[in-house]
C-alpha cells in the first residue's frame, strides 16, 4: 500500500528573493517538478504551507500546527498530525521539500521496501549524505515530536532522529549528458536555480 505524501514548502526563500516553489524551471515551475515526481509515488498528497500557491489550489494545504516558524520538522509534526487524524491505514507518510525538482521516481517505493515496523524512520541518503527531509515518517512519532519542539533548542531534524530508529536507502547520482546529478540537488538561490536548468533534459 502506497503511504501518503507531504511537500514541505514552508520556508521562508530568504536566500532566493522570491518563493523558489513557484519559479520556472524548462516546461514547469520548480514544485510542478516535485509534484510530478512525487504524486505517482503516494496514495494522497498535501502541501505543508500556510496558504495555496497559485496554480495549485486543488491541493490540500496544512498549515503548521505549531506557530513561529519552527523549520520543517514543524512540518513534520503537521504531517503526522493530519494523517493520525484521517485514520489511515498507512503506518507513515512519505516526505519530500518544494525544492529538489530531480527527486527520484522510486522514492517512496524504495524507502517502504526497508521499512522494518511502525515506528522506524526511513530517510534517503545520497554521496554519503543524509537528506532527512526526504522520508517515511511515523504517524506514532507525533507525541514525541511535538514534545521535542517545546524546547527552542530543538530544531535540528538530525537530532531527532538520533533519538529513534533509523535507517537509510541510498540512491545513486544521475547520469545526464552534462555529468552526474545528485537527485537531492536542492535550489535555494539564483544560482543554484541557474545550475538546474542546465538539467532540464532528465525532468522531460
Amino acid at each position: 500500500m502506497r503511504p501518503p505524501g507531504l511537500i514541505l514548502a514552508g520556508g521562508r526563500s530568504s536566500r532566493m528573493g522570491a518563493n523558489k516553489a513557484l519559479l520556472p524551471l524548462g516546461d514547469k515551475s520548480v514544485l510542478g517538478h516535485v509534484i510530478r515526481r512525487l504524486a505517482p509515488q503516494v496514495s494522497d498528497l498535501a502541501v505543508n504551507a500556510n496558504a495555496p500557491f497559485p496554480g495549485f489550489e486543488n491541493y490540500r494545504y496544512l498549515a503548521d500546527d505549531l506557530a513561529g516558524q519552527l523549520g520543517p520538522l514543524a512540518g513534520i509534526l503537521t504531517g503526522m498530525r493530519h494523517y493520525s487524524r484521517q485514520h489511515s491505514e498507512a503506518s507513515h507518510f512519505a516526505s519530500a521539500p518544494c525544492d529538489s525538482p530531480f527527486l527520484p521516481s522510486d522514492l517512496v517505493p524504495q524507502l517502504s521496501a526497508v521499512c522494518p515496523d511502525p515506528e522506524t524512520i526511513v530517510i534517503a541518503t545520497s554521496l554519503e549524505r543524509r537528506h532527512p527531509v526526504f522520508g517515511l515518517w511515523p504517524i506514532a512519532l507525533a507525541e514525541d515530536l511535538e514534545h521535542w519542539l517545546t524546547d527552542s533548542d530543538n530544531r535540528r531534524i538530525n537530532a531527532f532522529l538520533n533519538r529513534h530508529r533509523t535507517v537509510t536507502v541510498d540512491f545513486p547520482s544521475l547520469q545526464t549528458r552534462r555529468g552526474m546529478l545528485d537527485p537531492f540537488f536542492n535550489i535555494n538561490t539564483p544560482e543554484e536555480l541557474t545550475q538546474a536548468a542546465a538539467f532540464t533534459e532528465i525532468l522531460e
